[in-house]
């Protein structure tokens, strides 16, 4: 079952519903309707047995597509629960294949959408990550991204927390038994608490830092999100931790 809805992640991304959207993400095959049938046969999508690396809130995408253009032996699945933020990913999409058509743009007749050649070790879903074991089996996942997310401030809503022990469960089930979660933020608060929340969880910290970009070792190869791009920008430190089991 798909969950997605048509706001945005985070204050600055917060969108409109665009009519457009649905009709776009229907359409565009880098967007993969019904990922639960997909469970347990993602490497079908891809035609390949390449380890699988997922980012849950993707935004617009930036990130991940510029890791799938860096490593063809990798294929990526982002998600977003929200169809107005993945709607802005899929032209974002167009754009990084040097297309200078903006799918179904008011006014515009939808053109022809297709996966591009260069760029197909790439997948989007509209899903809540509450579901995410719903769309994939046990060890079909090598890697989880989490970027930027949501800090949920209020205690009443700490479980809302991508970084929390009742959503590391989840990604324990999905792993691979060497799988990792990479998780980055500003937010010192959520930071502290995911650090707090991965020991309690009984996972292994391997890496942390308080201060990304002023880290030899873990800022090497380093691919920025456009919100650590900004925030960095602004004087802000990036934190970043790496945790397995």
């Amino acid at each position: 079952m798909n969950a997605c809805e048509c706001n945005g992640k985070g204050d600055d991304m917060r969108l409109r519903n665009i009519p457009r959207a649905e009709g776009v993400l229907q359409a565009h095959p880098i967007v993969i309707k019904e990922e639960n049938n997909q469970k347990g046969k993602w490497n079908q999508i891809f035609g390949n047995d390449h380890p699988i690396y997922i980012e849950i809130g993707m935004g617009k995408g930036q990130f991940l597509m510029t890791l799938a253009k860096q490593n063809p032996d990798i294929n990526y699945i982002g998600i977003e629960r929200y169809s107005s933020v993945l709607l802005r990913a899929v032209e974002k999409y167009e754009e990084f294949c040097g297309r200078d058509i903006v799918p179904g743009k008011e006014g515009m007749e939808l053109p022809e959408l297709i996966v591009d050649p260069e760029l197909s070790n790439i997948r989007f879903v509209c899903m809540d990550a509450g579901l995410i074991t719903d769309a994939f089996v046990p060890g079909e996942v090598a890697r989880i991204y989490l970027n930027f997310s949501d800090p949920w401030p209020k205690k009443r809503h700490a479980r809302r927390r991508l970084t929390s022990k009742e959503f590391l469960k989840r990604y324990d089930q999905i792993l691979a038994k060497d799988g990792r979660v990479e998780f980055k933020t500003d937010n010192r608060d959520l930071f502290a608490f995911s650090l707090e929340e991965v020991a309690e969880a009984g996972w292994t910290l391997e890496a942390s830092t308080w201060d990304l970009h002023h880290d030899e070792t873990m800022n090497q190869g380093n691919v920025m999100t456009e919100y650590e791009a900004k925030f960095s920008s602004m004087g802000n430190p990036i934190h970043k931790l790496i945790a397995g089991r």
